[in-house]
């Protein structure tokens, strides 16, 4: 190997140990103090919730397929901050997990989690509707209902925050009870009680959730009517209605109850979001198996459909495009983005088209140009890497990839798109780095160990990049006993 080569590996494996330490730090940084006057700090402070709720997610993550469309990642987590700074939270240090189910299901883990399935898209018709659940998840971690449930069970029984917690990774997976109200089978004798205080939780997160969603500017009357499409959703499936509903029972009092409370607010015009309804589209073509049917299925829609028909000309792009149909998809895309210059949607979707089109000279330019407009996009930086990786630049994608793992840390799918790239560019010890990373974020210990003492021996020539990995290990160590113990 040339020394120019053996130079760049070793600023390589420099810059990701740099990276990984970051995110080791990260971890142990002190949380805030609980707030006094809080009772529930007395069971389980703000900091022991924030470290079980990080733990909880690692073994999560372990259990259930992610959702990894960046696009999609974007718009949600953008809707959820921006909710957050409108609600009573105090600590924002929020993670979302997006689960790849089909189902309806939305959750809040304390220290900060909030979880949904991806086919909440399929019931909630617009942003307003979506933010509603948002929200009301926001109101369970700001009202610390978590910490409030186990002060109000230990006056009947002694419950442990392990039992509680598997039954949230079941929970979200679509097999038992999930949320704050979450009851494991060990918990059967006092099931009863628990629901009184989950549904007393429920009507706290409610109003809260309804205070957020008026505070943010949104259409308050979008909770009743997100409440209406669950109850609907509930007569049409059958025995088992979905996870969400078990968990957060909706009835007609329930109902009636928010549409009571919008006689407080002047009534007022609120704008469709032709963003939601394009990511609405987007999400639902991913779930459905045959391209060919999904063609047919958005023609005969625009045959008889008369308004705002960008959506469905979306949904038929996306769906040419998975079927093959690149000249097709191409022709459609081109008229909308004609219609409409300014929707980052579209522009992103026509780089897509041309990565798929293998036209890559096109994607790259494309890319640079909308940088210089969202030069902190996440969806595009990652589609710049794909681009680089097709051009067999390795260096640069990795490059991007790193910046990317520095901003988004926890995110799994960055870990293990470097750990591909790395290894195409025969960077050994960067791969084992990288996969580390995935493996501890998606709770495989062992395998991260495996892993790190990999990266440790090649390195080991390496004065500060083995020490760092060797703090990593012991980082790992102290993971891995906080999981064990939920």
């Amino acid at each position: 190997m040339s020394s120019r080569k053996r130079k760049s590996r070793w600023s390589t494996a420099f810059h990701l140990c740099c990276t990984i330490f970051c995110v080791s730090h990260s971890e142990s940084l002190d949380i805030n103090l609980p707030i006094l006057g809080d009772t529930s700090s007395s069971i389980v402070s703000v900091q022991q919730e924030y470290l079980i709720g990080r733990s909880w997610l690692k073994a999560f993550r372990a259990r259930v397929p992610e959702y990894k469309d960046p696009l999609v990642k974007e718009y949600l987590e953008h809707l959820l901050f921006n909710l957050a700074t409108y609600s009573q939270l105090k600590d924002t240090q929020l993670e979302l997990i997006i689960v790849d189910n089909p189902t309806m299901n939305a959750f809040a883990v304390p220290g900060g989690v909030i979880g949904i399935n991806i086919g909440i898209f399929n019931y909630a018709k617009s942003e307003d509707q979506l933010a509603s659940v948002l929200a009301h998840e926001l109101a369970h971690l700001s009202q610390r209902h978590f910490a409030r449930g186990i002060e109000e069970r230990r006056k009947n029984a002694s419950f442990g925050m392990g039992g509680l917690l598997v039954g949230l990774v079941f929970a979200a997976a679509g097999n038992a009870d999930a949320g704050t109200a979450v009851i494991s089978a060990s918990q059967a004798a006092s099931l009863e009680s628990s629901l009184r205080y989950s549904r007393s939780n429920e009507r706290e997160a409610d109003r809260i959730g309804l205070e957020t969603i008026r505070n943010s500017g949104r259409d308050p009357a979008a909770v009743g009517e997100m409440f209406e499409q669950m109850l609907s959703a509930s007569r049409h499936i059958g025995n088992r209605p979905p996870e969400f509903l078990l968990t957060h029972p909706v009835t007609e009092k329930r109902i009636s109850d928010a549409k009571n409370r919008l006689l407080r607010f002047p009534k007022k015009y609120y704008p469709e979001s032709e963003a939601y309804n394009l990511i609405r589209i987007r999400t639902m073509t991913q779930n459905i198996d045959s391209p060919s049917e999904k063609v047919k299925h958005f023609k005969h829609q625009l045959q008889n459909t008369y308004f705002n028909l960008d959506p469905i000309k979306y949904g038929l792009t996306l769906s040419l495009m998975q079927n093959g149909d690149y000249e097709e998809a191409r022709k459609i895309l081109n008229e909308l983005v004609t219609e409409d210059p300014n929707q980052f949607i579209f522009k992103y979707t026509s780089i897509e088209l041309d990565i798929s089109n293998q036209h890559l000279f096109e994607a790259k330019n494309k890319i640079e140009k909308l940088l210089t407009m969202r030069p902190t996009s996440y969806p595009l930086k990652f589609l710049n890497s794909k681009v680089l990786r097709r051009e067999n630049r390795y260096d640069e994608a990795i490059k991007i990839l790193k910046d990317l793992s520095r901003e988004r840390p926890n995110d799994p799918d960055l870990w293990y798109q470097l750990a591909e790239v790395s290894g195409l560019a025969g960077d050994i010890s960067g791969v084992h780095l990288a996969r580390a990373e995935y493996f501890i974020l998606v709770g495989d210990f062992e395998r991260a160990k495996l892993q790190l003492s990999q990266a440790a021996k090649l390195l080991r020539g390496d004065f500060k990049h083995f020490a760092i990995i060797q703090q990593r290990l012991q980082d790992l160590l102290l993971i891995q006993e906080r999981v064990a113990n939920l």
